[in-house]
């Protein structure tokens, strides 16, 4: 096949394929082709990070059966709760993950991979078997599939600057030498392109925070809609990707829900759509609807599943407990369980879609006399952004409850009625989001036969999930309290 000269992936450069044609004997010649001198293989531990396991290249022989057997690991030590006894678990690679590591300091091919029991079967409480099984739950029951991307914030954290002192919240989209750490963002969004992972920006956040000692200065990259089990991964690979990069200009990142008694926190906010046979069904006029401006029935739908499911997707989404007081004090974190077209202060926003006359006129406005097509996006560009989650989020988990979720509003007979009473302009009173990881470990609770239905969640794994909360669970009392739960919670996802 023709690749784009503009293809980013140096593998598929090379190989002249795209990666979901990747096969054991493409990413051997790769390796060979490139002198490469070692293979990673990574996965998703039980703590939501990345996992790494590194072989040298032997010989050819040893290289195929690496990359197509993989390896056993002790899940006890992966996943806590396995016994110890028990505990051996196969990791195998997913070739279409393959990319070249952009970091280390030997040459090498990263390659994700899938849990499997001793029996060969999906492990069932490995992160990319939930939402693979949740994902293709809810294709088998609608014939639709749940696309979905991130909005990921983040802080970098250095010594305070005297030139161009950074300005309290005064971040958003700021331009050097304003804005600090621009060739951080260049580096991440570069080394996520070459990797394979579809990103549509990156650019400065609200967030400036400057204390006596040190700037703290926000930043987001948006990535493009991906089946939920590549979503996921795409989200772990670029927290990855913001760390290591960070690390190599001496500065920290953090992604934690809150990162000062004063300023933004840090949101995880994921966009979604649903499509069928290549159309956006969410969009007007996708399945029922002849306005192409708003939200079709399926589009409401959705919003009506994710929305009855909030309190307990907050189990996922929410994993600390500076996600609570970041809801609390937020200015445009959410707390009330409703939505709204274009508005900020609902669960669920439906964002602004180019298209019709409108974008026409606005680009010919701009450009007076051009004459050029306007590009139309193989999928209508029309979603509806969940932002309930932040950066303590386990994503494979969140995607996989916002499937489960989605699927019940699909198909729940009130579903439409239910869109209409949480719309953010029908009343002034909505159910509240959980105020604690103990609340929401009891919103999990009393919906676990909703995500337990069709084997998604293992009833052992809700239970684990249930434990983690209530053992987190941790009210700030005072200053200093909130203070000590900031710096426990640093690091988190």
């Amino acid at each position: 096949m023709a690749i784009d000269a503009l293809e980013p992936h140096p593998l598929v450069r090379l190989l002249g394929k795209p990666t979901d044609e990747f096969t054991a004997g493409d990413l051997v010649r790769a390796v060979a082709e490139l002198g490469l001198s070692q293979v990673n293989l990574r996965y998703v531990g039980g703590d939501g990070r990345l996992k790494t396991v590194a072989f040298p290249v032997n010989s050819r022989e040893h290289l195929a059966e690496v990359l197509t057997r993989g390896e056993r690991v002790d899940g006890s030590s992966v996943f806590p709760g396995t016994d110890t006894d028990a505990s051996d678990v196969y990791i195998v690679p997913r070739h279409r993950t393959a990319f070249l590591n952009p970091f280390g300091e030997r040459r090498s091919l990263d390659v994700l991979c899938a849990f499997y029991a001793p029996d060969g079967t999906p492990l069932p409480y490995a992160r990319e078997q939930v939402v693979r099984r949740a994902a293709e739950a809810l294709t088998r029951q609608t014939g639709m599939t749940l696309e979905a991307f991130g909005e990921l914030e983040y802080y970098l954290v250095d010594a305070p600057e005297a030139i161009y002192p950074v300005e309290e919240e005064r971040g958003y989209q700021e331009s050097a030498p304003f804005s600090k750490h621009e060739r951080v963002r260049e580096q991440v969004l570069g080394h996520l392109a070459a990797m394979g992972i579809p990103l549509k920006y990156a650019h400065g956040e609200v967030g400036n925070i400057r204390t006596a000692d040190r700037q703290m200065v926000q930043h987001e990259i948006e990535l493009q809609p991906l089946p939920l089990e590549q979503a996921a991964d795409a989200l772990v690979l670029t927290k990855w990707v913001v760390r290591e990069v960070a690390y190599s200009h001496g500065l920290e990142a953090t992604f934690a829900p809150l990162v000062s008694g004063q300023g933004a926190g840090n949101g995880l906010h994921i966009h979604s759509r649903l499509v069928r046979d290549g159309v956006n069904v969410i969009a007007g006029g996708g399945d029922d609807d002849d306005d192409d401006d708003e939200l079709s029935d399926t589009g409401r739908r959705l919003i009506a599943g994710y929305l009855s499911a909030a309190r307990a997707l907050t189990a996922f989404g929410n994993t600390v407990p500076t996600s609570y007081l970041r809801f609390s004090d937020g200015e445009e974190s959410p707390e009330d369980i409703c939505w709204g077209m274009r508005d900020r202060t609902g669960l669920v926003r439906v964002p602004l879609a180019w298209g019709g006359d409108v974008l026409a006129g606005m680009v010919a406005h701009a450009n007076p006399g051009t004459t050029e097509p306007i590009p139309e996006p193989a999928v209508h560009p029309q979603t509806v952004e969940l932002r309930l989650g932040d950066g303590s989020a386990d994503v494979h988990l969140l995607l996989a409850g916002m499937a489960v979720a989605a699927a019940r509003g699909l198909r729940d007979d009130d579903s439409l009625q239910l869109a209409e009473r949480l719309r953010v302009d029908a009343h002034d009173e909505f159910e509240q989001l959980p105020s604690s990881c103990g609340e929401s470990a009891d919103a999990l609770e009393g919906e676990r036969e909703l995500f337990e239905a069709d084997g998604v969640f293992p009833a052992a794994f809700i239970d684990a999930v249930l434990d983690g909360l209530r053992d987190t669970d941790d009210p700030a009392e005072g200053e200093a309290a909130r203070d000590e739960l900031i710096r426990r919670h640093w690091h988190v996802g």
